[in-house]
């Protein structure tokens, strides 16, 4: 069964989805209709801005989003997949992929998304950490002895798991768990909690666009970041998406169940390849593979 799994949040590089406006009538199509809808030109910042100009969350989430999905679609029927699934903001991805959400659409909340984070970011200033080589458990309790909001936010693979939470609880935290052996716990280059109780008002906005948005039975399921299992009912994947941005990201739990469920081939879909490194550090045998352009 083939797998295809879309990238979040810092897969951005310059010049991204060049080779795809280049050569793909249908991909500068949707780039112009991208412009449009967000009103300004994001096609000129992914192929000509400055790594500073693509960090902006508010160029930084569409900008992966368009190249994921414009690229999704240009591959035209070698695009069958039998399950996807998407890290954190490449769940939107994954959505318009499989046809639960209209391209517009996706776009649409995607950018509501981008721009509420940043401002629940500027009403509680936070940040995040990655915390190396421990088990999960191990810091999900360090997590609960903290005085202050900071829980466990990305689950990326075994041995690798962000925390994320108000300033002075992740700092508290990262001392704890290199006390309790931690490799590594390093603050990481954020502007906020991300999948913390700390971006409920972010989740309050989006919830209200998902609302008002039409989800679509999906070609195939999606394996959400909250359940970890298949999902192909609209109201129960608008459900899950909404819950989203204050729930951690269980990616190790997701790549495992789509293993058990019978996922034999996975392609990574958009810029870059982290997707895939996580995947073999769940299982090495894994057939994987990453496309990025045309």
């Amino acid at each position: 069964m083939k797998a295809y799994i879309f990238p979040g949040q810092g897969a951005q590089f310059i010049g991204m989805g060049q080779d795809l406006y280049n050569s793909s009538e249908e991909a500068r199509t949707l780039f112009h209709q991208a412009n449009d809808i967000l009103g300004f030109n994001i096609a000129k910042v992914m192929f000509e801005g400055t790594a500073e100009d693509l960090k902006e969350t508010k160029v930084t989430q569409p900008a992966i989003f368009l190249h994921s999905v414009i690229l999704s679609k240009v591959l035209g029927d070698s695009f069958q997949p039998d399950m996807v699934a998407g890290h954190s903001l490449g769940e939107f991805s994954a959505l318009v992929a499989n046809g639960t959400l209209e391209f517009e659409d996706g776009l649409r909340l995607v950018h509501k998304r981008a721009l509420a984070m940043q401002e629940a970011c500027e009403i509680n200033p936070s940040t995040m950490a990655a915390v190396l080589g421990l088990e999960d458990d191990v810091v999900e309790e360090v997590c609960k002895s903290i005085d202050g909001v900071v829980v466990p936010a990305n689950y990326n693979c075994p041995g690798q798991l962000v925390i994320s939470g108000s300033h002075k609880a992740v700092e508290k935290a990262c001392e704890a768990l290199k006390e309790k052996g931690a490799k590594r716990a390093l603050l990481l280059p954020v502007g906020g909690a991300f999948h913390s109780p700390l971006m409920e008002p972010a989740r309050e906005e989006l919830a209200k666009a998902i609302e008002s948005t039409r989800f679509n039975t999906p070609k195939c399921p999606i394996y959400q970041n909250v359940t970890t299992t298949a999902v192909s009912n609209p109201e129960d994947i608008k459900t899950n998406l909404m819950k989203q941005l204050t729930a951690p990201v269980k990616w190790t739990q997701t790549m495992k169940q789509m293993l058990a469920d019978g996922a034999t081939d996975f392609t990574e879909v958009g810029p870059g390849k982290v997707l895939q490194g996580l995947l073999r550090k769940v299982d090495r045998q894994v057939n994987a593979e990453s496309i990025s352009g045309l």
